[in-house]
């Protein structure tokens, strides 16, 4: 198993008019955090040194054209473009988009061929990156393409993880969505999170209904009833430790949601409304599911305070240092599942 300090962490820089490259150089700026990980910025040397004296940031910047040259106690800046790119914080921008996706993209491949060992994503505009050869509503759409397995927004901090049934769908489509394929897909991969990712060995999962109140026996929908309740009692049956539907509205004020390792919700608000709240920007949004190892932070490119310096850094450090334990956790699991026994391979 690597040590820390060596775990290569990929960050792919997102909308460079929004806070992200910000908060990115904030965190490095303390060296300490160089002791935890490897940083590898996807953008260019160029774009950060001009965020660097924008904000008169006192940081090194090391810039590589391959991930190979990155050095260990260094910040390094991998260029993805060799132009210089109009920064103009807090303003929407067609071209910043393109250019949030050269380095998503480039990321993901690095993190594809394990030349990075997990990836930090910075927000991006889910508007201005859509493009002839890019038409995803977001990064975790994208990111299960081009990885293996099944993707599974997962929101995560001290005490309190929240998966989803649906993420980026339309409201109106919520119902159609949510099949009994579905819901088994989804509760296996936050099941098997659980134990691989947070080192969980019997979970306990809370699922929340679709409808307010579950439904009411039918009078406000019977989609709880009819397709939700009957495939919650056959994963049960599997030995499998679910609980639920239980009614959103009242379900995190009651203190009910600590009683379990995760809660799935049916849909984005249901449960990042309530995740936001007990948060307060500690929290993460991790990528379950897949076979690499991919954080962001909880908050979106906020334009509105965009080269101001004030953005707050607490969650996006978060994000790196959730995806740095995930990556040991995942690890020491697949080192245990291969030798359960724990013999040695020395032979005698």
């Amino acid at each position: 198993m690597k040590k820390e300090e060596n775990i290569k962490v990929g960050i792919s820089i997102g909308d460079l008019n929004g806070i992200g490259a910000e908060v990115v150089l904030k965190i490095f700026e303390d060296n300490r955090m160089l002791e935890f990980c490897t940083p590898i910025i996807f953008a260019s040397i160029k774009t950060m040194s001009f965020v660097k004296n924008h904000f008169n940031l006192d940081i090194k910047l090391n810039g590589i054209h391959t991930v190979g040259q990155a050095l260990t106690g260094r910040v390094n800046v991998l260029n993805c473009w060799k132009e210089n790119v109009n920064i103009i914080f807090g303003q929407e921008d067609l071209k910043i988009g393109e250019y949030a996706i050269k380095s998503l993209e480039q990321a993901t491949k690095a993190l594809k061929n394990e030349d990075i060992d997990l990836l930090v994503t910075a927000p991006i505009n889910k508007h201005n990156i859509q493009s002839e050869t890019f038409k995803f509503p977001g990064h975790t759409d994208y990111l299960n393409q081009e990885l293996e397995g099944n993707s599974l927004m997962f929101m995560v901090t001290e005490g309190l993880r929240i998966g989803l049934f649906t993420d980026h769908v339309p409201v109106k489509d919520i119902a159609n969505h949510i099949t009994p394929q579905l819901i088994e897909e989804k509760i296996n991969t936050v099941y098997a999170s659980l134990k691989q990712d947070f080192k969980v060995n019997k979970p306990k999962i809370a699922v929340l209904g679709i409808n307010p109140h579950t439904g009411d026996n039918g009078v406000i929908g019977n989609e709880d009833d009819e397709v939700l309740r009957p495939t919650l009692n056959k994963i049960k049956e599997s030995g499998k430790l679910v609980f639920g539907p239980y009614a959103a509205d009242s379900f995190f004020g009651s203190n009910n949601y600590k009683n379990f390792d995760a809660i799935i919700a049916s849909y984005h608000d249901q449960g990042l409304i309530p995740f936001k709240t007990l948060s307060f920007g500690q929290g993460v949004n991790y990528t379950a599911g897949l076979n690499r190892v991919r954080t962001s932070p909880d908050h979106g490119t906020a334009y509105e305070i965009a080269g101001k310096g004030t953005a707050d850094i607490s969650s996006f450090k978060e994000a790196i240092f959730t995806g740095i334990k995930i990556f040991r956790n995942r690890k020491e699991y697949q080192e245990i599942s291969q030798n359960p026994l724990g013999f040695s391979k020395r032979k005698i």
